[in-house]
């Protein structure tokens, strides 16, 4: 099976079948055009392929020469443009099912649908001018009650449709969801850097870990920070940011799907960035951080909890206590808390009392790097403790070359 979705849910994708198939086998194609090409002659052993709708117009002709018994597209409203390169690379891609996955069938125009429909079956729905005098130009213009009903009459049958409503009896209270981000060459280029940096700094400490215990912390902060956005160590970066672009484009799902949200960040440069951000996309947003003062904090919260400004971002230590923000639904962790408890607790602003709709928790996670160390050891019920990278002597000092090598993955 072939699965194309955005650049930022590959490896979702692949943490998903991890989960619920383990007994199949998933190969993340992506890298530099070379490590793809290599992955592609290599990959007759795995059951699915996830790439990227961008990749795949980059290596169509290798796609373009193999068979799949599955190919199936995620947030299927990337190819809504009949004549885009993604819409023509997924269509030529030989398959016996197709599949089509999109909260969002229909943005604009009718024309959307067709496009996903000449993906899942060519011609079923005409060629364009013929559906778009049949049925685009009728409903669109004067809502034509017999073209809508012939269309929908055509569509249903190959339709599942769920809406939230149907389904919030089966939802829990709280869904927490890992959303992975994978770098791009020169990112990972830099972490790497950083991370055999440090290595040489640990290896180097024969007697006594805790002599250079602030120069460790410093780099783990480094590497912590080219994870978030290489940015915030690198005034002259120019290359991408994975979690950056990850962290908008669920901005932007959540706005579109009509829900408030709090963005949480240990790091107040960071969340300066993604002020720039929301600027530029004309999002309205809120800030809290430890320079906001008390005053100016219940001011905003009581705005957020009563107006329609989606986005309240929070510098995690300033204000992970003592808010109630029931106005969000949605909660996203720019950069993971090494204590769990302080994360939960931040959570709590808006998962309490007062709460009457279900909360869903995004944890973004860089794929392959310390933030997913970190995460696993968490999920093992070996937590760090806050102190270890708040610099406390004795937390630091307690670990060996051996367990700091672990977390940095060398």
């Amino acid at each position: 099976a072939l699965v194309v979705c955005p650049a930022s849910l590959v490896y979702n994708w692949a943490e998903e079948i991890a989960r619920f198939a383990p007994g199949l086998k998933a190969l993340v194609v992506s890298g530099t055009r070379g490590q793809r090409r290599k992955l592609l002659k290599s990959s007759e052993s795995f059951d699915f392929l996830i790439t990227s709708y961008d990749l795949l117009k980059r290596d169509i002709d290798v796609y373009g020469e193999k068979q799949f018994e599955w190919q199936i597209i995620d947030e299927a409203q990337y190819i809504k443009n009949a004549r885009s390169a993604a819409a023509k690379s997924v269509k030529l891609v030989h398959a016996v099912h197709r599949v089509a996955l999109t909260g969002t069938p229909i943005e604009n125009r009718l024309s959307e649908l067709w496009s996903i429909f000449d993906f899942l079956m060519p011609g079923f729905l005409y060629g364009y001018e013929s559906f778009r005098r049949r049925f685009e130009l009728p409903i669109s213009k004067g809502g034509d009650p017999r073209a809508t009903e012939e269309l929908k009459n055509m569509i249903s049958p190959f339709v599942l449709r769920r809406k939230k409503t149907d389904v919030l009896k089966d939802l829990p209270d709280k869904l927490e969801e890992v959303h992975y981000a994978g770098f791009e060459e020169e990112q990972r280029k830099l972490y790497d850097s950083q991370v055999m940096r440090i290595s040489n700094l640990i290896d180097s400490e024969e007697a006594n870990i805790d002599k250079s215990k602030i120069e460790i912390l410093a780099e783990l902060t480094k590497i912590r920070q080219i994870c978030c956005d290489p940015g915030l160590l690198f005034e002259d970066y120019k290359g991408g940011s994975a979690k950056r672009e990850a962290c908008l484009e669920l901005i932007q799902s959540a706005i579109d799907g009509g829900h408030k949200m709090l963005l949480f960040s240990q790091f107040t440069s960071m969340l300066a960035i993604l002020e720039q951000d929301l600027q530029k996309e004309g999002i309205q947003y809120y800030t809290i951080t430890g320079s906001t003062p008390k005053e100016e904090r219940i001011k905003r919260v009581k705005a957020f909890n009563s107006d329609a400004v989606p986005v309240f971002l929070i510098s995690l230590k300033a204000g992970g206590t003592g808010l109630n923000l029931t106005g969000a639904d949605v909660v996203i962790h720019y950069d993971p808390w090494w204590n769990q408890a302080a994360q939960d607790q931040a959570t709590d602003r808006t998962h309490r009392i007062g709460q009457t709709k279900n909360v869903t928790v995004f944890k973004l996670i860089a794929k392959d790097t310390i933030e997913e160390k970190i995460l696993r050891l968490q999920e093992s019920k070996k937590e760090l403790s806050d102190s270890v990278l708040s610099g406390e002597t004795r937390s630091l000092g307690s670990m060996t070359k051996d367990e700091l090598k672990e977390l940095l993955g060398v």
